[in-house]
């Protein structure tokens, strides 16, 4: 199954993180975006490790459970890999090549580019240049173990549904983007922009510079800790943990104690992706910090973050100018508005 598969009419976006199924599905009037149905489902733990896929029955069920949920009739889906299961590279190639051609020069290059058999693995390809003097092109080439599509198939159809394009989620940030782009800072638009998104177990770096992708790195470091830390203080459960977190009701301390460290923490963690990319890059700052993932939704964490690094840094929100359905809560969208950016490039996915 290729990575950039094209042309399909309807098409929910599904992302699958470690801890949740997170559904959007859009549709198009002109020019504007409209959000026809969204849910958000936790996973039970140790579904998924680190973003591999464990219990591939607890993730159908999840997902058939957000399907629901969400109320959408669509059966046709778009998930994605993690960027660590995925081996990219970008080569040179004549602009005059034909399809087919084109497709058996990749397959050479693969073999020089992939440490694993043909065979186990799937791979896709996109020109990405305009045609130089010389007549080459930029191509980019991707590959994933074939396991780590299989499995999320897998899971969609023990739902009922159709994986037709499985992407890879620093493309689905990349798409993403252009939703967001009008809502940074205008010296930063078309420039390098770190977009960090903090999940539950994972926070991953992903620099994009003149609107393309060119660094992604994932670090083990996200809101679970402050789920435990909130159950050990307060000697809940780690479900109960997680509630109060999200709905509020702790003790006065909670925020001085708990909350205020874990921002810390946070921001201290940005600081230290951001220098991993510094050192291994022809770079040495950024332009803004966009956050994204359940965890940018932190009241003032942004304003924090900017603080500590002296950096612009501001919250992501792809549905600021989007129309919503009329059972869509806006509230509610709101709040997840961080954690739906994946999701959100993946139901994009419909209109390539």
């Amino acid at each position: 199954m290729p990575f950039f598969k094209r042309n399909t009419n309807s098409l929910i976006g599904l992302d699958i993180s470690s801890t949740a199924v997170k559904l959007l599905e859009l549709s198009q009037v002109g020019a504007r975006y409209r959000v026809e149905s969204y849910a958000v489902v936790p996973l039970p733990q140790e579904a998924v490790a680190e973003k591999n896929i464990v219990d591939v029955e607890a993730v159908g069920n999840a997902i058939s459970l957000v399907v629901k949920r969400a109320g959408t009739k669509t059966k046709n889906a778009a998930v994605a890999v993690a960027g660590s299961a995925v081996i990219t590279k970008v080569i040179t190639m004549s602009a005059g090549l034909s399809d087919e051609d084109m497709v058996n020069q990749i397959e050479l290059e693969a073999d020089q580019h992939i440490p694993y058999p043909r065979e186990e693995v799937n791979l896709d390809f996109e020109v990405i240049s305009e045609p130089r003097r010389d007549d080459t092109v930029d191509v980019l080439l991707t590959a994933s173990r074939s396991e780590n599509v299989d499995v999320r198939v897998s899971a969609l159809e023990v739902a009922g549904l159709n994986a037709k394009i499985v992407d890879v989620e620093a493309y689905a940030m990349e798409s993403a983007m252009g939703l967001v782009s009008h809502q940074l800072p205008n010296n930063a638009q078309g420039k390098t922009i770190a977009i960090v998104d903090v999940g539950s177990m994972m926070t991953t770096l992903n620099v994009v510079h003149d609107h393309r992708m060119i660094y992604t790195r994932e670090h083990v470091f996200g809101g679970k800790q402050l789920t435990e830390e909130i159950q050990r203080r307060y000697g809940l459960s780690y479900e109960e943990a997680g509630l109060a977190k999200k709905q509020g009701g702790l003790p006065d301390n909670y925020i001085p104690e708990v909350l205020e460290p874990f921002k810390d923490a946070m921001a201290q963690q940005v600081s230290r992706a951001l220098q991993f990319f510094f050192s291994s890059s022809q770079y040495n700052s950024v332009d803004h910090l966009l956050l994204v993932g359940g965890c940018a939704s932190i009241p003032g964490v942004d304003e924090l973050i900017e603080a500590k690094l002296g950096t612009s840094t501001s919250t992501a929100n792809p549905f600021a100018n989007m129309a919503l359905a009329s059972k869509i809560k806006p509230h509610s969208i709101s709040n997840d508005a961080p954690a739906l950016m994946v999701a959100c490039g993946l139901a994009m996915r419909r209109f390539d």
